[in-house]
Order: C-alpha cells, then structure tokens, then sequence
C-alpha cells in the first residue's frame, strides 16, 4: 500500500474482505436461496468504514440508469480526485475529501450530468461528514443518514451496505429488486411490500439474500426496450 493511508487501509482490509460477515441465522428456506449459497460460499459482506466515499455515488445513482451515474462518477473523480500514489492504473484517482465537495461549481455539476438536487444532496451531506463517519453502527448511521434532505431509504440502505457491512439493509425502492425477489421466489413480479414479506423470514440478512438472488436467482423477462438515459448535459 502507498500514500498516507498505507496504514490504515492495511489495518482495515480485512473487514472489507468480509472477515466480520456473520452468517448467523442465516437458513435458506428456498431451493434458489439454497442453491446460490451453496454455487457463491464465498460471498461475504464488507465494510469499508467509509460513509461519504458510499454515499456520493449511491446519490448520483438517484431516478438515473446505471451507466448515466458511472458517467457522472468518472467525470468528477477525474476533475476532482487526486491520482493514486504508487504504482496505480493510470487514470486512478483517490476519493476528494469534504470540502473538495463542498467547492465543486454548478457549472461542473452539469457537465458531469448531475441536476442541483443531486448536487444539493450531495454538497449537504459533504458539510455533516464529520458526524456521519462517527456514527456508531448501521441504525445511527440510517438516522443520520435519513435526517439530510433528499437521503431517504433506499440511498441509506445502499450505503450502510458498504460502509457498515449491514446484511440487513435491504434497498427498497429499487427500479429491479423487487420484481427479482419475486420472480426468483415465486415466479411472478412483485413490489415493495410483496418483496419485503418474502424476506420476512431472513431478516438480520435481506441483503445478503438479494445479493445471492442477483448471483443465482431468475430475473423477470424483458418486455419492452431499456430505459433510455436522460442526460442532464444538455438541459
């Protein structure tokens, strides 16, 4: 490892393997379950102690398709972040602290294709930083996470997930987790409510679950084309 946290992210790599994932509890009442624990024993569930560095592309993914977010995170690490020390892929770059976030123009906000409520969100959370990487545990973070305006369940279930290795935070709201969990388990599409019900009896573990189901489980058939991207550039 290089640079000034050499250190810390030897000490902390371990965690973000997963060597904390407790599997406790955890009984696969589902042939599909079953089965994708068995294919994929070695998934774990990491955690990175990393609140920020999770949160701004969970809120760049907000009411956007996948590739228009990576095409936002690309474009502002490479405008903001600084290069990776050692012997890095060229075009690494290291994850700008707060208050590079708190300076970026709405200029350069547009050219990465982020609207001003991303942005607000994401400038909001840089200011609060401090007090969300103290958070004590995945239900204080979810609490602080929740209380910033245009953070509600799904972006702090997202986070939580890598920052805090919560197996449980299961993202409802999702565009296609729903209807995977219920095609996967029953055959037909489901919503929220429906897929919350199903994972009723894995709770402690919902997102490992749907972490399983995208690996081993059946996704519902296409109907229709892909969802076009609305860039933001050229509004």
């Amino acid at each position: 490892a290089w640079g000034p946290g050499a250190g810390w992210l030897l000490e902390t790599l371990p965690a973000m393997l997963g060597v904390d994932d407790d599997l406790s509890g955890f009984v696969p009442e589902h042939d599909v379950i079953r089965d994708a624990s068995r294919r994929y024993g070695g998934l774990r569930v990491g955690r990175t102690f990393r609140v920020l560095e999770a949160l701004v592309p969970a809120v760049l993914e907000q009411k956007v398709v996948t590739g228009e977010a990576w095409r936002a995170w690309r474009w502002l690490l490479g405008r903001y972040g600084e290069p990776a020390p050692g012997p890095a892929p060229e075009g690494m770059r290291v994850f700008p602290e707060p208050e590079v976030w708190r300076s970026i123009p709405s200029w350069d906000w547009h050219r990465a294709g982020t609207e001003a409520v991303r942005a607000r969100t994401v400038v909001n959370a840089a200011w609060h930083a401090a007090k969300l990487e103290a958070a004590g545990g995945s239900a204080d973070a979810d609490r602080l996470l929740r209380a910033l305006p245009g953070i509600g369940v799904w972006t702090s279930a997202e986070v939580r997930q890598r920052s805090h290795g919560d197996a449980d935070a299961i993202s409802v709201g999702d565009y296609h987790l729903a209807s995977l969990v219920g095609w996967s388990l029953t055959g037909r599409e489901a919503d929220d409510a429906e897929m919350l019900r199903l994972l009723a009896p894995y709770r402690g573990h919902r997102h490992r679950v749907s972490r399983l189901l995208k690996l081993g489980g059946a996704r519902p058939p296409a109907r229709g084309p892909r969802t076009a991207a609305r860039d933001y550039r050229s509004f």
